[in-house]
Formats: structure tokens, C-alpha cells, sequence
């Protein structure tokens, strides 16, 4: 019989279950969560709407274990990508057992913040734990402020502060969230911390390459996928790199082709250390015009 990972044997008030991570666009729901897990399961960058994937990390403890789900940031949509992804954050809390609600520390609650309580948790009636995070570039003025104001705002179970940076108060959530869940076995196998696809974290690997020093527009146009991998004593993994408009490709490209290489050098190590093994980088930059609209290519990308 092959041997799964999962115990046979838990306690009986061994705990269990999923939590959703909610929050506005670049609020620190990803760096967070993978402080949590004790590896990079989600890519994270200062622009706002980097997370495109609901992506899954597992926490595990002697008594309980967390499967949390990371995901994109709640926003009004602009394009069909924008309504897809909001429509993958319903989806993600659908059957969860509890809600972390995300709002930075420097930032005061505003409308997006407001619409979230109203439009996810008021409206799913799912319950919900507050976490404020950034702590670390926030003064003691303002992150007491911003506990008071969550506290106004909603009837969460706890309200935590956080700085994922340092690490600060992160293990105390984990044990707060561990006491929410419901009894139940292990969902995963006790050395699993993702359910990612390996080619889905090569490519967000590649795009958070990407995506560091490029203009404010570009981040969005910019799309990538895992065309195919070469298993060879050095793996060759051929990628596409889809931007919207021909002017756009040079910018990825660089002067003799100097920033494509630098985005293959700085996604390269990372994604060795995904894979355990030496890989070489095959990219390619093509035109996909208006992809964030067109439903055949958004099919295609997975989205």
C-alpha cells in the first residue's frame, strides 16, 4: 500500500480547515502568508494587483493545520482580467471555514476596505479574524488607530497586528487561527506546504522577475506562461513572455537583449530551488493584443 503521508493517527482535538485572505491590492496579504508557511508559495512585488493565482500553503502544527488561501487583491475591475480575478476570489471562500481580513497599518480604512466588509463578509456571514499588517513601517499612533478603527468596522474574532517582514506576532495568528478551525484529520500530508503546480510557480517566478523596474503601466499588460519543459539532465523550460502592444516588447527585451537576460538570471536560482535541480531559461517575449479582454487568450494564460 502505498504510503500517502497522511497520519492514521491525530488526536481527537487535532483542528483543521481553510482560511481565506482577503484584502485590497498590495496590502501585504502574500508576504504574510508565506512568512506563515516558511517559504515563497505566492509571488509578491510593491505594485499593487501582483497576485493573479489562488494560490494554497500549509501550515502545519502538532494540533491542528491551516491550508491558506492567497488571493488575488479586490478591486474594481477594469478589464475582463480584473473581473475574472475577483470572480476567483469568490470561488477561493466559497466552502473556507474562516476569513483573514488584510488592511495595511500606514493606510486608513477607505472605501475598497468598506466595500470588502460589506460585499465578503457581511454578505458570506463566514467568520472573520482582522490582521493588520506592515506593522513595521506604521508609528505606535497609527496601528493603534487602525486596531480601533476594525474594531468599528466589523465583529471580527480577533484583530492582530503583524509585521510579516520581521516576523513579528506572525506565529501568535498562526495559533489564533489554529483555535478557529473546525475538528477534523489532516487535509495534507504532513511535508507538503503547497498544492501549487510547479509550472504555475515558474511562471510567477518569471513574471515577479519581470516585473521589478518596469513602468507603471506594463506590469499589467504583462502575462506568462510555461510553454513546455525538456527533461534533460539540465531541465530547458521554453517560456512566453505576452505583453499587448509590439512598443511593449522592447522594453522587456532591453538594449542587445541585456534585461531579458536579467530576468531569466534572477528567476533562474529561485526556480533551481523549486525544482531541485540545474534548469536553463528558454524565454521569449511575443505580442498578444489587448490579452487582458480577450476571453480565448485568458483561457489559454488559465485565467
Amino acid at each position: 500500500m502505498q504510503d500517502t503521508g497522511l497520519l492514521t493517527e491525530w488526536p481527537e482535538d487535532f483542528r483543521a480547515g481553510f482560511v481565506a485572505v482577503l484584502g485590497r491590492p498590495n496590502v501585504g496579504k502574500s508576504t504574510l502568508i508565506n512568512e506563515m508557511v516558511g517559504r515563497k508559495i505566492a509571488i509578491t512585488s510593491a505594485r499593487p494587483e501582483t497576485t493573479r493565482h489562488v494560490a494554497r500553503g500549509i501550515v502545519h502544527r502538532p494540533g491542528f493545520q491551516l491550508v491558506l488561501v492567497d488571493t488575488p487583491g479586490i478591486h474594481r475591475p477594469r478589464t475582463l482580467l480584473g473581473q475574472r480575478l475577483n470572480d476567483r476570489v469568490e470561488e477561493a471562500q466559497a466552502d473556507v471555514d474562516l476569513l483573514v481580513f488584510c488592511v495595511p497599518a500606514d493606510q486608513e480604512i477607505g472605501p475598497g476596505d468598506r466595500r470588502i466588509v460589506e460585499k465578503q463578509l457581511r454578505a458570506n456571514r463566514i467568520p472573520a479574524l482582522a490582521v493588520v499588517t506592515k506593522t513595521d513601517v506604521a508609528t505606535p499612533n497609527q496601528i493603534a488607530a487602525q486596531l480601533l478603527a476594525l474594531n468599528e468596522l466589523y465583529d471580527f474574532r480577533e484583530i492582530v497586528p503583524v509585521s510579516a517582514v520581521q516576523g513579528k506576532q506572525v506565529e501568535l495568528l498562526i495559533d489564533l487561527l489554529g483555535g478557529l478551525m473546525p475538528l477534523s484529520p489532516p487535509l495534507y500530508p504532513a511535508g507538503q506546504d503547497s498544492d501549487e503546480d510547479d509550472e504555475v510557480m515558474i511562471a510567477e517566478l518569471i513574471r515577479e522577475a519581470a516585473l521589478e523596474g518596469l513602468g507603471q503601466e506594463l506590469p499589467h499588460s504583462l502575462a506568462v506562461q510555461v510553454e513546455e519543459i525538456i527533461r534533460d539532465k539540465t531541465w530547458r523550460i521554453v517560456v512566453n513572455l505576452f505583453v499587448e502592444r509590439d512598443s511593449q516588447k522592447s522594453i522587456i527585451i532591453g538594449r542587445k537583449g541585456g534585461r531579458l537576460k536579467e530576468i531569466g538570471m534572477r528567476a533562474r536560482p529561485q526556480i533551481e530551488a523549486l525544482l531541485n535541480r540545474h534548469v536553463y531559461l528558454d524565454l521569449h517575449v511575443r505580442t498578444a493584443k489587448d490579452w487582458q479582454k480577450d476571453p480565448k487568450m485568458l483561457n489559454r494564460l488559465g485565467f
